[in-house]
């Protein structure tokens, strides 16, 4: 007799504890669930996949660099520069990590960068997909993290790839946008280079629209991408900014970076509260210069990355906050007299706007000047479309622009969407060379829905051992103004690298624990001959009793009841 029928025996039909008896039998579902790492991932990452194959190392049976072999490929699949990404990403991933619930987040932006570095040292590839090589000729306008992600995930599936820069230098506003202290200009080259190695023919020099023109570039190639980003600064808007000793935010970068002199005098004032203003004031400052940074809100509602903020604080930038820019003053009215002041006006907060920041309100009649030598506004910055003006208005008129596709043939990512992260860039790229990629081979264009996620009231916290995030050291703020062009944080020890991917929950998805295995009654689950994170048991559902011990047990949250 079977196990239900010896059930059905027990109990008369209409037994008043039947229904209770149903409620008290748990099935165990396997189903993996999306954890908040992934989810809040502007890029996509599979973060969980190769922190997991570093963290379950041992349960796999795997020597530390087939490890990190394995965790490269799954994260390169989807980021192709993550010693980029893992100095500059304010790591939104780490914010809704589950563990900081319980003791600390995992460091993931530490970790994507230890793997990153040591990929480059080692010399590991980039890794392709399939072996497939197709016909479909690729062009690529702007080599920032949108393009090259478009082209390595295009280069990657077997198409041949042209990249057209209008500078003499790849990476966009990674090479030319970010200081040396926070992202060296050989990491960017490095990973700019193992991305061109998969064949991508790179022409520097070359404006679209200018040098070459889209309709060229249409008869060239079967698809073009537009990745320009925003580098061109917006100004201020305000009396007196025209003429010498005022810089936007990003041409002030982009000069300091190729090497160009620039001359601010003792006394600097910068204006903006977005990680352009704060690179900005914190490289001034290394440039011999006092800093006062304008911002017309408070620190509250400053965009900036909080950590680079403190860091600007403690390098000796000024902050003022609640203050505006009304005019610059000069010594003269020609058009080559000298910056003397900037004209401010106290703010105070109002209503919230659109993006649920507090508008800033002008005080009538609460103007001052602060003595400076130079004004470098960086307030916002937008795409320079010289040449491109067709594709522009394309894009301002095309509902579908969220989509990539802006045009039969072109499509367009990154900054041009709107300001946003580096990863978001890269994620931008990635998901439009699956839109291309999809529509050249007829295949479905969709990713498959995510799994639902996982909150941290379904992890069992307890079942861990507790452990601290790394404390990663920065260099002391003397040693950063004595050696400004030097990283304040270095690349973590490959100790620590393993230590802090220890630390993770594994949400979502079977880490090997074998608690399930232990405590069936039935010894229903057995473990699989392969195993990989996320894949170490089979359950046999045929000898299952229901007790639900290994959904109460199991302390990721893989095992759920099943749903009737």
């Amino acid at each position: 007799m079977s196990r239900d029928d010896t059930l059905g025996a027990l109990r008369a039909p209409g037994d008043a504890h039947d229904e209770v008896f149903h409620l008290q039998v748990t099935r165990p579902s396997r189903d993996a669930k999306t954890p908040p790492c992934q989810a809040g991932c502007p890029a996509g990452g599979d973060v969980r996949g190769w922190v997991g194959m570093i963290a379950q190392r041992e349960k796999l049976g795997l020597t530390e660099d087939e490890a990190r072999l394995g965790a490269w490929n799954i994260l390169a699949a989807r980021n192709p520069m993550p010693s980029t990404t893992g100095r500059v990403c304010p790591h939104p991933c780490e914010t809704a990590c589950n563990r900081g619930d319980y003791d600390g987040a995992v460091s993931i932006n530490a970790l994507e960068r230890f793997l990153g570095d040591w990929s480059l040292e080692a010399g590991v590839p980039l890794p392709r997909e399939g072996g497939d090589r197709h016909h479909e000729s690729i062009g690529v306008v702007g080599s920032g993290p949108a393009g090259l992600s478009f082209a390595y995930q295009m280069a990657r599936r077997g198409y041949p790839v042209t990249v057209y820069e209008k500078h003499d230098r790849p990476g966009g506003m990674l090479t030319f946008g970010i200081p040396e202290y926070r992202l060296p200009t050989a990491v960017v080259l490095a990973e700019i280079q193992r991305i061109l190695d998969l064949g991508i023919r790179l022409e520097l020099s070359t404006a679209a629209g200018t040098d070459i023109s889209v309709e060229e570039l249409q008869r060239r190639h079967a698809v073009v991408f537009v990745g320009i980003g925003a580098q061109r600064a917006r100004l201020l808007q305000v009396d007196g900014e025209e003429g010498p000793g005022v810089w936007g935010g990003t041409v002030y970068l982009e000069l300091v970076n190729s090497g160009k002199p620039v001359v601010l005098g003792r006394n600097v004032a910068v204006v903006g509260g977005g990680n352009t203003a704060i690179d900005a004031a914190r490289t001034a400052q290394r440039a011999g210069a006092q800093v006062t940074l304008l911002y017309r809100r408070t620190r509250e509602e400053m965009p900036a990355i909080s950590s680079e903020v403190d860091d600007a604080l403690d390098e000796g930038v000024v902050i003022e906050y609640l203050t505006a820019p009304v005019a610059i003053v000069r010594s003269g009215s020609d058009d080559g007299a000298a910056v003397q002041a900037v004209r401010v006006q106290a703010m105070e907060l109002g209503a919230p706007d659109g993006g649920g920041r507090r508008s800033p309100v002008p005080i009538p009649g609460a103007f001052r000047d602060i003595r400076v030598d130079s004004v470098i506004a960086a307030i916002s910055q937008e795409p320079d479309w010289s040449g491109l003006e067709h594709v522009e208005s394309s894009l301002a008129a095309s509902p579908a622009a969220a989509d990539a596709w802006i045009d039969r043939d072109i499509l367009a990512g990154g900054d041009v969407l709107g300001l946003g992260l580096v990863s978001l860039s890269l994620g931008h790229g990635r998901a439009a060379a699956q839109a291309v990629h999809a529509r050249l081979r007829g295949l479905c264009a969709t990713e498959s829905a995510s799994a639902p996620g996982i909150t941290s009231d379904r992890i069992k916290a307890d079942c861990y051992p507790a452990s601290a995030p790394l404390d990663i050291a920065k260099r002391p703020v003397p040693e950063r103004l004595a050696e400004p062009d030097q990283e304040i944080v270095e690349t973590i020890d490959a100790a620590d690298f393993s230590y802090e991917a220890s630390r993770c929950f594994s949400c979502g998805s079977c880490f090997g624990c074998q608690r399930c295995s232990m405590y069936c009654n039935v010894s229903g689950y057995a473990r699989l001959a392969t195993l990989q994170p996320g894949a170490y048991f089979t359950l046999a559902l045929d000898r299952c009793e229901g007790c639900g011990k290994c959904v109460e047990l199991c302390p990721c949250g893989f095992l759920e009841r099943a749903k009737a």
